[in-house]
């Protein structure tokens, strides 16, 4: 079967090929789908759902949708839903002109940022944030959260929203692995030892953010009658 998937991000299509691969996975881009919605929504959910209903609206065939990104207790939250256009401390919403810097340079950026946020005492002896309460993985807590959409029309959608927990490394230096894409450099999972870029994409996929959620709405596309015989 073939499911539409509301990216033209080739990282993300390559991971939904390996999270469904009974199916085939099909972006805009393949099919010369000019496709580029604007994502106001205010959190992961609210974006995935404008993204899966603007493709459905094109094409009329169930659409798979997701937006992700990566939250830092410390920056409460930050970058979160603008984590492809962090551009630091200055642009945490992106840069006004719309430009985007390396991810190389978001990566230095948000570890210096958190480094300065723990400096000026952001983290206080009793684990308290002030703001947000707790932080579950000490001091450089963060995690990965994906809000994931399957769209079978304006009256039919199931959603699924995992995380994946973690903590920052504390140095650029310290970068490590050459899978995956994002932050994973620098996403470390103190279970494994290893950076989420480090990972193989087997392991990767069983506990990432993403994989997680995909398992879920993949049972569903498996069971849904309506889903059989389509193309």
């Amino acid at each position: 079967m073939k499911i539409y998937l509301a990216s033209g991000n080739v990282n993300k299509k390559r991971e939904m090929s390996e999270l469904f691969p009974e199916h085939t996975i099909v972006t805009p881009k393949d099919e010369g789908i000019d496709f580029d919605p604007e994502e106001t929504g205010t959190t992961f959910y609210e974006n995935s759902l404008i993204k899966a209903r603007t493709l459905y609206s094109i094409t009329g065939t169930p659409v798979v949708a997701d937006d992700s990104g990566i939250c830092v207790d410390a920056l409460d939250g930050a970058p979160g839903i603008y984590s492809s256009r962090y551009a630091g401390p200055l642009f945490m919403k992106g840069k006004p002109d719309g430009s985007k810097i390396s991810q190389d340079e978001q990566n230095r950026m948000l570890i210096e940022q958190l480094n300065q946020a723990l400096a000026n005492g952001k983290f206080s002896s009793n684990g308290s944030s002030g703001i947000k309460g707790i932080f579950p993985n000490g001091p450089r807590s963060c995690r990965y959260v994906c809000a994931m959409v399957l769209y079978m029309g304006p009256s039919r959608l199931y959603v699924a929203q995992e995380t994946m927990e973690g903590t920052l490394i504390e140095d650029i230096k310290d970068a490590r692995g050459s899978g995956g894409f994002g932050y994973d450099p620098i996403f470390f999972l103190p279970q494994y030892g290893k950076t989420a870029a480090e990972l193989t994409a087997d392991q990767k996929n069983a506990i990432s953010h993403r994989g997680k959620a995909a398992v879920s709405l993949r049972h569903l596309v498996t069971e849904i009658e309506d889903f059989k015989g389509i193309n």
